[in-house]
């Protein structure tokens, strides 16, 4: 199995910037196995959505409302992807999971980590 851990969340002010980051331990096989990287929203009340994604060899995919905001990278060496959050709105406020896909193979998710933009 892996495990994902997410850590950066924060309280902060709107325009403000957070990094969030998701480290995958565990099976060395099962982490190697992962496809794509990626990072969803939750806000209060509301379904989780995708925020990005970015595969194994650095291709990338963004919601609408996080381009020209957020970005995505990955540090395949540390088992570890991130997510850059500039300009940040109140509306950016819920919790923030991570994700990796294994393909056909299913995905994990981590616990989540809260991001909180003060207006």
């Amino acid at each position: 199995q892996v495990q994902l851990v997410e850590s950066g969340g924060a309280f902060v002010e709107a325009g403000g910037s957070l990094r969030l980051s998701c480290t995958a331990s565990g099976r060395i096989l099962r982490i190697l196995s992962i496809t794509t990287m990626g990072w969803y929203h939750q806000a209060p009340g509301k379904q989780r959505e995708l925020v990005a994604t970015i595969t194994r060899g650095g291709s990338t995919n963004y919601a609408d409302s996080a381009k020209g905001r957020f970005t995505i990278s990955r540090d395949n060496a540390k088992s570890t992807w991130y997510l850059q959050m500039n300009s940040l709105k109140p509306e950016d406020t819920g919790v923030y999971y991570c994700n990796a896909g294994y393909g056909s193979r299913g995905d994990s998710w981590g616990q989540g980590t809260q991001v909180t933009v003060s207006s």
